[in-house]
């Protein structure tokens, strides 16, 4: 599950002279939440929705509209926008961009692909897809919470148990006082049978 196949690749762009109601604006239009900036071709900072919205003055200004008008007009992207952009690269894996996205509080990151050039924009829409694509949620099926010893040969076990149901997906939901979760999808003959084969077996689920 690498990057490239779930990003938006192409992504629209301003450049920092845009002004910032231009970008509102595009931003509105367009139904995205950010915009990569670029000077030419290098990517040289990233804007969201709520950035530029910070700028606007709120209905308790003491200026007239005019004035608001005036400096709205002036006001460019290149004036709010961040310029430490955390980004992710195409032949990264998805998980590995998510915890990028955790770990600095942003909701997407700009893509780049070999040669540094700006090539999509991945966010946290794009990670929820590959995550429910990964657990096979869109074959439907029967899921199964399983609690196991963690220790080798238990996962090979349960799987063996689970036949001839066709598993789909495996996942860990991590590990406690010597046991492990883990949750797995099952379609085709047999799925709808396999809990109490799993049960009979010895194995705990839930």
């Amino acid at each position: 599950m690498l990057v490239r196949d779930w990003m938006t690749p192409a992504p629209v762009t301003v450049s920092p002279e845009t002004p910032v109601m231009d970008a509102l604006n595009l931003l509105k239009e367009r139904g995205f939440r950010r915009l990569p900036v670029m000077r030419g071709d290098v990517l040289v900072g990233i804007t969201t929705r709520r950035d530029l919205k910070d700028a606007v003055p709120n209905k308790a200004t003491t200026l007239s509209i005019w004035e608001v008008n005036y400096l709205l007009s002036k006001l460019t992207v290149g004036e709010m926008m961040a310029t430490e952009v955390i980004t992710a690269r195409e032949d990264e894996y998805m998980e590995d961009a998510a915890r990028r996205m955790r770990a600095h509080d942003v909701g997407g990151l700009a893509v780049l692909g070999e040669g540094g050039e700006l090539s999509g924009i991945i966010t946290v829409g794009d990670v929820l897809e590959a995550f429910t694509h990964i657990l096979g949620q869109d074959e439907g099926g029967v899921r199964l919470n399983l609690s196991m010893p963690d220790v080798p040969g238990s996962l090979s076990r349960a799987i063996s148990a689970a036949l001839p149901s066709n598993i789909i997906s495996v996942a860990t939901s991590g590990a406690s006082h010597g046991e492990r979760g883990f949750v797995v999808r099952l379609v085709g003959p047999g799925a709808h049978g396999a809990r109490q084969r799993l049960r009979d077996a010895g194995f705990e689920v839930e």
